[in-house]
């Protein structure tokens, strides 16, 4: 068969009821990270285990040859040559959550959607991009490079599937992973998990000043769970001194209703309990929301509280307080292709006769390199006798948009679609940065809503069945 004559979608077409059963069965399996059923061979649990042998027997029958490694991760492969092109997935989901229209492991079909958690992230394309390469296989087209379908097992927590496999398998000459929104994403920013820590010897070895015109001391303040998450829940208590706890919950009461924030406050066992409630966005945008955490601070910043407090209190107004792009710390940065360095303060803990920690997450452009702005910020950090320590650290990932990989994908993109296959630089991390020359390529076409981690996540049919086209075309043209 002539490349110029195939019709991609209708080879879709000829194989789409079981493309859409092949994709439902795969859904109905629930694969969570379950470490209670954890072991040699199934790292993650037995639900992803089976998971991943099913996308591999699929493979299997479709005559690929097959790879386990330990069942962190696993391939497929078929075609020869010395390059690889890579397809990187994932078969892990996150948990289904509440308040689901239909049972979020049915994968029933309702208004032309496939409903199941992973339909969009990342089961269904998944699925998508093991039957276009089948249908590659199945037309017999000569290939002059090797094709890897690649699963990973725990994308979702903390990639170790990915670090495991790479550790010990061939790095893919190029690669995409069907795994975020069409056209293309080409560019990632840096990503870094960090905590601001502060221990009760740190602060004694300041030997500030005592206070004695506090009207309160604080005792504990707790915001967030979660670096990734701008925090929507914040408490603190306060135990009066020199101002009744009456008069520390009027002022509350009335910051709130100037300030236009939702909260409350009590008097409990001799203590003032404050809460307020923010707006959570994910942590890439964190302007974007409402930070219980910091919020809370700028009201205990109109108190006169006891001195460990006022040192905490000051420098969250100073460094963090309505601050997402890290401007005060002095690394404030905008790039024209990724834009700006962005801070999120996902988790604030405050304890009187403990320890003080700011967990934040800052994402940064290649432009202002992590090596340029991680010395300024631990000088800022020690002059309050806070120390930093890294949890995670992935650095920026680009693919140069003149790379065969981005304008072969663009092309296909464009061939199917009719549209401008523009290119998308992002704040967060796919599977793509895993790969030294990846990117990431659909399932999401452009004005559709991304349902993946919200309950009645679906996939809509013909989205599935288009993308499978563009990928079973994208594919041959990579390996041709």
């Amino acid at each position: 068969m002539n490349d110029q004559t195939i019709n991609w979608l209708e080879e879709v077409e000829k194989r789409k009821e079981d493309l859409i059963a092949t994709t439902q069965q795969f859904l109905q399996i629930k694969s969570v990270l379950d470490p209670d059923t954890a072991r040699d061979g199934a790292p993650f649990g037995e639900g992803i285990r089976q998971a991943l042998d099913f996308a591999l027997k699929v493979c299997a029958d479709a005559g690929m040859t097959i790879k386990d490694v330990d069942g962190y991760a696993a391939h497929a492969e078929f075609g020869q040559g010395d390059e690889l092109i890579g397809v990187l997935s994932h078969v892990d989901v996150v948990p289904e959550g509440d308040g689901w229209s239909s049972p979020p492991y049915a994968a029933e079909i309702v208004d032309g959607k496939i409903v199941a958690r992973g339909a969009i992230d990342d089961k269904g394309p998944a699925m998508a991009s093991i039957f276009a390469a089948k249908i590659v296989k199945e037309l017999g087209l000569p290939l002059s490079k090797r094709v890897r379908l690649i699963f990973g097992t725990d994308e979702e927590s903390n990639w170790q599937c990915v670090k495991t496999y790479f550790q010990r398998e061939e790095m893919p000459t190029m690669g995409f992973t069907p795994d975020a929104d069409f056209p293309l994403i080409y560019a990632e920013k840096g990503l870094t998990d960090l905590t601001f820590r502060q221990t009760q010897e740190a602060y004694a070895a300041q030997q500030l000043p005592s206070r004695a015109d506090a009207e309160g001391k604080l005792i504990a303040l707790q915001a967030g769970l979660r670096m990734n998450m701008v925090p929507d829940q914040a408490t603190a208590a306060v135990q009066p001194v020199s101002q009744t706890a009456e008069a520390i919950v009027e002022r509350y009461r009335s910051y709130l209703s100037e300030a236009n924030l939702e909260g409350q406050a009590l008097v409990e066992d001799n203590l003032v309990k404050l809460s307020m409630k923010g707006v959570s966005v994910h942590g890439m945008d964190p302007s974007k929301g409402v930070n219980a955490g910091t919020e809370l601070v700028h009201f205990l910043s109109t108190l006169r509280l006891d001195e460990r407090a006022e040192q905490f209190v000051q420098f969250t107004e100073r460094y963090l307080y309505r601050q997402h792009y890290g401007e005060s710390f002095g690394i404030g940065h905008s790039d024209p292709e990724m834009g700006p360095l962005t801070l999120n303060t996902g988790v604030i803990e405050y304890a009187t006769d403990g320890e003080i920690v700011f967990r934040v997450n800052i994402r940064y452009p290649h432009s202002q390199p992590y090596d340029r702005w991680e010395p300024i910020l631990t000088s800022r950090l020690k002059e309050a006798a806070f120390r930093l320590e890294v949890v995670e650290h992935f650095a920026p990932h680009r693919v140069d948009p003149n790379h065969p990989l981005v304008t072969t994908l663009q092309r296909v993109y464009t061939e199917h679609t009719g549209e401008e296959a523009n290119i998308i630089a992002i704040g967060g991390a796919t599977y793509g940065r895993s790969l030294q020359v990846g990117v990431a390529f659909g399932p999401l076409f452009p004005g559709r809503p991304d349902t993946a981690h919200q309950r009645d996540e679906h996939i809509l049919v013909d989205d599935l069945v288009k993308a499978t086209a563009i990928y079973a075309q994208a594919i041959y043209e990579l390996a041709k």
